[in-house]
Order: structure tokens, then sequence, then C-alpha cells
């Protein structure tokens, strides 16, 4: 019998009564001890804006190079605007990822204009903003499954350095196999939530040492533990290894898009870790944190 990650209903949470809030938190958190991933069903995402977004990202990055470079903003490690090919990597990979994307980040933030595709910065914000909701009401169930006050995260990530991320990976037919879309690696913030994708690809890594694929599904989210909430944690929420494979044949003929709405905190949230192992997880300022890992990617 295949592996699969565990499918969690969001309704349960976002509409449910106490008992039913209980029960999805007690879901959440032994999904992510196991596994560290979840795919949620029932979310509440509009789908007409979320297809909306990936016909806009297609007719993005399908502009010429200069038109993409002009929405580049150099000097903040990637954080806004464009990010070429070439030049992230994995955490201790050599090799770039065969990627290249755009951040939208809080709107109070100076945001590039995109003349050519002027939809795609709307939907990208208004995606955003949807994202973020849902973000922190999944962080409310996190800390109720932690035994914390449900507001525990509230007033850290309210205005924090949320990003979300719009990826193309390219068709790469003369790439080798072993080529990474995107390396093995674990992501730096608190929650990831992925909406869907154009194709399949994604795998994340279990207790066992075997990859895990996560197929494409559009009705549902991917959600995962980061770096942040595991040191945050002890180690007791897993962030999972995973990567993005280049498919054989055919596949590799083809693009890919994908959205990560990568939740962080204010940089001075302190991570610090509260119960787990509180003496092999360092003491960091989410500001360290993420200073120190945009490093070892390549992004600063």
């Amino acid at each position: 019998m295949s592996k699969s990650i565990p499918l969690l209903d969001a309704a349960q949470y976002l509409h449910g009564n106490e008992q039913d809030k209980a029960a999805f938190a007690s879901e959440l958190r032994s999904a992510f001890e196991q596994y560290g991933f979840i795919t949620l069903k029932n979310h509440g995402l509009d789908k007409s804006l979320i297809e909306e977004t990936y016909g806009a990202a297609e007719r993005f990055f399908a502009l010429p190079t200069d038109a993409k470079l002009s929405t580049s903003i150099p000097g903040v490690g990637g954080n806004f605007g464009y990010t070429p090919f070439g030049q992230e990597h994995a955490k201790d990979e050599t090799r770039a990822d065969l990627k290249e994307f755009y951040h939208f980040a809080q709107r109070h933030y100076t945001q590039p204009n995109c003349p050519d595709v002027p939809e795609f910065v709307d939907r990208g914000h208004t995606l955003y903003a949807a994202l973020e909701t849902l973000a922190g009401h999944l962080l409310q169930a996190v800390a109720q499954s932690l035994d914390l006050d449900a507001a525990h995260f509230e007033h850290h990530v309210t205005g924090g350095n949320s990003i979300l991320r719009v990826l193309h990976y390219p068709p790469a037919p003369d790439a080798p196999a072993d080529s990474p879309r995107a390396g093995s690696h674990e992501d730096i913030n608190l929650i990831t939530l992925l909406v869907g994708s154009s194709a399949d690809g994604l795998e994340v890594l279990d207790r066992d040492g075997d990859w895990i694929p996560v197929r494409a599904h559009g009705k549902h989210l991917t959600v995962n533990v980061g770096d942040m909430l595991q040191n945050l944690t002890g180690g007791v929420l897993r962030s999972t290894t995973h990567r993005v494979i280049l498919p054989e044949g055919e596949g590799k003929m083809t693009s890919r898009f994908s959205l990560p709405f990568f939740l962080h905190p204010q940089g001075e949230m302190p991570l610090d870790p509260i119960m787990g192992d509180t003496k092999s997880f360092p003491s960091w300022s989410a500001k360290a944190f993420l200073d120190h890992r945009l490093n070892e990617i390549g992004l600063k």
C-alpha cells in the first residue's frame, strides 16, 4: 500500500463547534509530529481567484527576460519582486534550482509595477490576503494543539514578513535526470500553504527515509511546518525535508507553476524553544534566523 500525507477537513475548524475544533487541532498536531505535512480540503479559498492567479502567472513568466527583470528589487534578499533563474539553491546544494519566481509581500511594502500583466499584481495581492487569513486560523489550531492560548501567534504574525511565492519551473529537456527543480530542503518560516500546482513533482521525505509523492489536486492545499515552528516547539512539530523532482519523458518538456505562501512572523518574534528538546534548538529572533537561512540558500 502506497504512503500518503494525511488529509484534514478545514471546515471542521473554521465552521465547527468547540468539540470539532479540538478534534481538528489534535489531528493537526499528530500529522505535524509524524509527517510535518498535511493536505487540506474545504479551505474556503475562491477557486476562480486561484485559477486567475495561475493564469496571470503564466502570462507574466512568458514575458521577455528584460520585462521580468524590470520588476526585480536589488538588496532585499529576493523578498519582493522577481528573482531570475540560477540564483537560489537548496541549503548544502551547489547546483541552482531550475526555477524563477516572483514574491508578493505585505501591501505596505513597495511592490514593483508590472504594466505588461497588471492583473498579475492585483490577483497576487488578493490571494495573499486570503492565504494570510487562512494561515492565521491554522496557527490558532496549532496553538490549541500545543495547549497554548489560541491567540499565541496572532500579534507576532499580524503585519509580519510573509511571502507569496509565484514559481515557474521551465521545460528542461536537456537537463540531467537528477537536476533539482527544487533541491531537498526544509522551509524557513512558521507554516507554508501551497495552493495546488500545475503538475506533480512535490515529494516529502518520511521518517523511514521514503519519498512520498504529494499529488497535485486543484481543490486541496498542502500545509507544512517550517523550521521556525520546529525550533519554537523544540522539535515537537517537524519541519520535513521535501523536494520538487524533474519528471521523466514528456514531463521534462512542460512548465510547472506553483503558489506557496510562506507565513513569517515579525522579525522581533523570539524563536527560543518553549517545549520539547529545549537544549538542542538554539535561541533566535525570527529576523536573525531568516537572515542566516537566506545566506545559506544564496539569496543574501
